[in-house]
């Protein structure tokens, strides 16, 4: 070996320099500090030593070694390395998948290979800590938000805690408010939002206030309006969500009282033993809805749909009374967003009426009396009414100064009806923003869109079939087809009016409506009430209406031969020719009889007056008129003791009562014209003087009844 091979020799005790204790002393401190960490590494340290001496003595015997591993292929060489290389992989796939111990060993063996490294001087529980942190969870799954507390038995019990603290904090801001208060309680309410869940304090405050509306107690009406206030201004403030949770409730509510009393009990709740009636349940909950809809939470639509509902089936007194309460809370919005759907629910009620007015119970006849005044828009006021809507008139004007001081969250009602309520469980709540919809839009708008295609092919049908028939019963402008088939085509008097109106005729146009109702009225095989209707109707509306009466009934007294009737200057214009060619028409006695008795009506019900027959010369009567005015006056004293039109004209059928008031205000009004009343005079008592025994009893009576008030009427007028 050359130079670099040789070893020194060890020096001689004398000449010893002490070096050898200085390290000794050196690996006493390295081996005190890291005693607790070296265990392993001490271990490692001996294979190695034990390798390098063996590597030492391979060096020695590579002479003898060098064929044997000429013999080794470099194939061999790399599966030795590929073995190696995956034990070291093997040695540290478990500290990747998160073995503890993996995790230990890697950290003790990493702070061995570099003392000096401040970041690999960890203590061992901080290394374990480390790799615990970053290893993942074994054995967990993923637990939904609404089934963490049945997991957790603490949890839910905190959750229960909190629930009744939050529904004791809602419940003393809602015993608390009042007219005066309600600004302050809603921003208390609101700061509970920020504070807690929203769905935690939704669901609290719709179970509070529906729990204390539906008290089987009667509640006044100003503290359901001011619930429904506080609801409508939550509304505009915590958004749409909280408005459709609550009506969701409230009708669901109100069904499950309303069904359980059906069932119970199906007739009329009445009193019993002084305790309060039964259903106010029901009652206080559909003044809980109508107020809702007058402070704009939910639409009109819904409401109708609660009506219509009311009703279906038997109209019990019960369902009178609860109809009256949406009448006289609503009824004024539901005629001004709606009046189509509030005349077919007028319709509806009409229909399930019983025929005898007899039958009808006082509440009954009060809500046919509010639903007419309601069409008529004759509204009748009360002080307790006006106390209550001054209340509301109040709230509205809170919930309208929100949006000016501030940020609205909410604008339009809820335009839902009841059967999107039922339906959002299968199909989803479509009217708020992001909810499931489990139906097809598209296939329902093609599906909507073909039925009003077929709806208009059928209605452009039935108008050409129409105008032929104007046609055919002589309208021979298109004004009078036009209003022709308006008045075939109507379900009702109170449609034709109202598409009558929507021609925008002209003043002079109008004249033919009344023209074409007795025409088509005149032609009827038998009594149809419905054009009477639509005249008494189209009077109320308009003054000229009358005139245009007038005027018809003098030309259909000339067609029955009357030259005189229509003023001494037509007979003057008409010449000796004109005079010849004036025949009399043939008029059928079915038209003379429905002429007679619409005319009956319209004088009876103060559409005109008596006042009309001021041009008739009683004692020159051809016989067609003499007819003609006996029917109709016997409709005129008929009609006055009825509310509906008699449909009836067997004398056996006429009224039962004796009512003087309402006839002598008829023929009062003809006590102004001193030779109207001597002609009618005259013309009573000889056409029912004598009148037969079946007929004796109701005709005699109203006809002394008559010429008794035109006597004094005349010598009241007289004496003044």
């Amino acid at each position: 070996m050359g130079k670099g091979g040789k070893r020194k020799a060890k020096p001689a005790d004398d000449d010893d320099d002490g070096l050898d204790d200085l390290f000794m002393d050196i690996d006493k401190i390295e081996s005190s500090i890291f005693s607790s960490s070296k265990k392993q590494s001490h271990v490692q340290a001996s294979d190695e030593l034990d390798e390098e001496s063996e590597d030492e003595d391979a060096a020695e015997d590579d002479e003898d070694d060098e064929e044997e591993f000429s013999d080794v292929g470099l194939s061999d060489l790399e599966e030795d390395l590929e073995d190696e290389s995956g034990s070291e992989n093997n040695s540290i796939a478990p500290s990747l998948l998160g073995d503890p111990e993996a995790d230990e060993w890697v950290g003790i063996h990493s702070a061995s290979e570099d003392v000096h490294d401040s970041t690999s001087r960890a203590s061992a529980p901080e290394q374990e800590a480390l790799s615990t942190a970053d290893k993942p969870v074994a054995g967990t799954r993923y637990i939904p938000p609404h089934l963490r507390n049945r997991a957790n038995p603490a949890n839910s019990e905190q959750d229960s805690e909190a629930q009744l603290k939050l529904s004791r904090q809602l419940k003393g801001l809602l015993n608390r408010m009042s007219e005066q208060n309600i600004a302050s309680i809603t921003d208390g309410v609101e700061e509970v939002y920020r504070n807690q869940r929203r769905n935690d304090v939704t669901s609290t405050i719709t179970k509070l206030i529906i729990d204390g509306i539906s008290a089987h107690s009667i509640l006044l009406d100003s503290y359901v309006a001011l619930h429904a206030a506080f609801v409508s201004a939550l509304h505009k403030l915590i958004g749409i969500e909280f408005a459709a949770h609550f009506v969701q409730n409230v009708v669901a509510s109100y069904e499950h009282h309303f069904s359980e009393l059906e069932q119970q009990q199906p007739s009329a709740p009445e009193p019993q033993d002084g305790h309060d009636p039964v259903g106010k349940e029901c009652s206080n909950l559909i003044i809980l809805l109508s107020e809702l809809y007058n402070f704009q939470v939910i639409s009109c639509v819904l409401v109708y749909d609660i009506i219509r509902g009311l009703l279906d089936g038997h109209l019990t007194e019960f369902k009178v009374e609860l109809l009256l309460k949406i009448v006289r809370n609503s009824g004024q919005q539901l005629r001004q967003d709606d009046p189509t759907a509030l005349k077919s629910i007028i319709q509806i009620v009409h229909d399930k009426l019983p025929g005898q007015a007899n039958a009808l119970s006082s509440r009954t006849r009060f809500m046919v009396e509010t639903l007419s005044n309601l069409k008529n828009n004759k509204v009748k006021k009360n002080a307790g009414a006006s106390t209550g809507g001054e209340a509301v008139e109040r709230m509205k004007k809170f919930l309208s100064g929100l949006s000016k001081k501030r940020h609205v969250l909410a604008h339009e009602p809820l335009r839902v009806s009841l059967e999107d309520l039922h339906s959002a469980d299968s199909k989803g709540k479509w009217w708020l923003v992001g909810a499931a919809w489990g139906g097809d839009p598209l296939v329902e708008h093609q599906d909507q869109q073909r039925e009003d295609t077929e709806k208009s092919s059928a209605d452009a049908l039935s108008e050409n079939v129409l105008l032929k028939l104007a046609k055919k019963q002589g309208m021979n402008t298109d004004i009078r087809r036009s209003v022709f088939v308006v008045l075939m085509s109507s379900d009702d008097y109170v449609e034709a009016c109202e598409r009558l109106s929507q021609l925008k005729l002209t003043e002079v146009q109008q004249r033919e409506i009344i023209r074409v109702v007795l025409h088509c009225c005149g032609n009827e095989k038998a009594y149809n009430p419905f054009y009477t209707f639509v005249g008494q109707q189209l009077c109320r509306t308009s003054h000229s209406h009358k005139i245009t009466l007038q005027f018809c009934l003098w030309d259909f007294l000339r067609d029955l031969g009357e030259i005189n009737v229509g003023g001494a200057e037509i007979i003057k214009n008409l010449g000796d020719a004109d005079m010849a060619g004036f025949n009399v028409k043939n008029i059928s006695s079915t038209r003379m009889r429905n002429v007679a008795r619409a005319f009956g009506w319209w004088i009876a019900k103060d559409c005109v007056t008596l006042a009309i027959l001021k041009p008739v010369d009683f004692t020159l009567l051809k016989p067609q008129t003499q007819t003609f005015l006996k029917e109709l006056l016997t409709q005129v004293f008929v009609n006055s003791q009825l509310s509906s039109p008699s449909l009836s004209s067997d004398p056996q059928d006429l009224p039962q009562g004796r009512n003087r008031g309402p006839l002598e205000e008829i023929f009062l009004k003809a006590t102004r014209i001193q030779a109207l009343v001597v002609g009618l005079v005259y013309f009573i008592g000889e056409n029912f003087g004598r009148a037969r025994k079946e007929e004796s009893g109701f005709l005699k009576w109203a006809s002394q009844t008559a010429i008794e008030t035109l006597r004094t009427g005349t010598d009241a007028v007289a004496g003044l």
